[in-house]
């Protein structure tokens, strides 16, 4: 497999888990529908889930820069980001984003902004230090290719699913604690009890495709930032460094960890961690991928 067939295949796959997240959302809303012979209620959960996710995506560039810490970065200071950065775009053919940095030695970078235009890739000042050039230019690479395959957008969709679904599942639980079904309607026992078990671990299923749809936006950044450096080696041998650094960075989250090219919480947590809820693939089989389909 080349680099070519790596980035259709993620490509593919992020598609396939979309669909499948869409087909949860039409299966819970057809249980609640059957269990309370009212889909009204979905409406409110709809519309709460919306407002919430999208004015979220809308400032994300600002919510993200505040909660990492990221102040902006200068041309004079940081020459090397700049240049990179500028000479990637034009081969990319995408306007140049905002650049920041963070004053952490962890080496780490992330891309977020709604889109092309209202894009920010910021990197750590342990990462500007730990790079070489190409190696850096890999990184950058990888980070172009998240604005470059609208990456904010997809993460966005799938977090207003996912969002939905625990909305829909919370108001499941109190509800029936009031005793909001309708007792006179005549309902299938082994229906009720399907829409019951489906509600109930709908949110613990969309989390999980969520996180799948994170790891698999990494692997297909991996192989976009590989193409347009033309040269794999930088971006293995960068994920090498940054996979081998065992202490977590200074300011992080689960709300922003999904965002960075390698776990911020560094590689001592990475043990401890289900491989189902990890939001990046691990280090390892994103290296040997880029070196075998050099």
């Amino acid at each position: 497999m080349n680099l070519y067939t790596e980035r259709a295949a993620n490509l593919r796959r992020t598609w396939f888990l979309m669909i499948g997240f869409l087909l949860v959302v039409i299966a819970v809303g057809f249980a609640l529908s059957q269990y309370y012979g009212n889909p009204g209620i979905l409406y409110i959960a709809v519309a709460f889930s919306l407002l919430m996710n999208i004015s979220s995506y809308w400032f994300s560039d600002r919510l993200v820069l505040s909660m990492t810490h990221a102040k902006p970065a200068t041309r004079e200071e940081y020459f090397d980001f700049y240049t990179l950065t500028e000479n990637l775009c034009i081969a990319a053919g995408l306007s140049m984003p905002k650049l920041y940095v963070i004053q952490d030695p962890a080496p780490n970078a992330f891309a977020t902004g709604r889109n092309e235009k209202h894009a920010v890739v910021c990197a750590t000042t342990g990462l500007l230090a730990m790079m070489n050039k190409t190696e850096l230019e890999g990184v950058i690479a990888h980070e172009l290719s998240h604005i470059q395959n609208r990456d904010m957008l997809v993460m966005t969709v799938a977090v207003v699913l996912a969002g939905f679904l625990a909305i829909v599942a919370d108001m499941f639980l109190r509800v029936s604690m009031f005793g909001g079904r309708d007792r006179d309607r005549d309902v299938h026992p082994a229906v009720m009890i399907i829409a019951v078990i489906g509600i109930i671990l709908a949110p613990f299923a969309a989390k999980l495709i969520q996180l799948a749809i994170s790891r698999r936006r990494e692997y297909l950044a991996d192989a976009s930032g590989a193409l347009l450096t033309r040269y794999p080696e930088g971006l293995a041998s960068a994920l090498e460094k940054i996979g081998s650094y065992a202490a977590p960075m200074k300011h992080t989250s689960h709300a922003t960890a999904h965002l960075f090219i390698g776990n911020p919480f560094g590689q001592s947590a990475v043990g401890k961690l289900n491989g189902l809820f990890a939001t990046h693939p691990p280090v390892a089989e994103r290296i040997k991928r880029l070196r075998s389909a050099a």
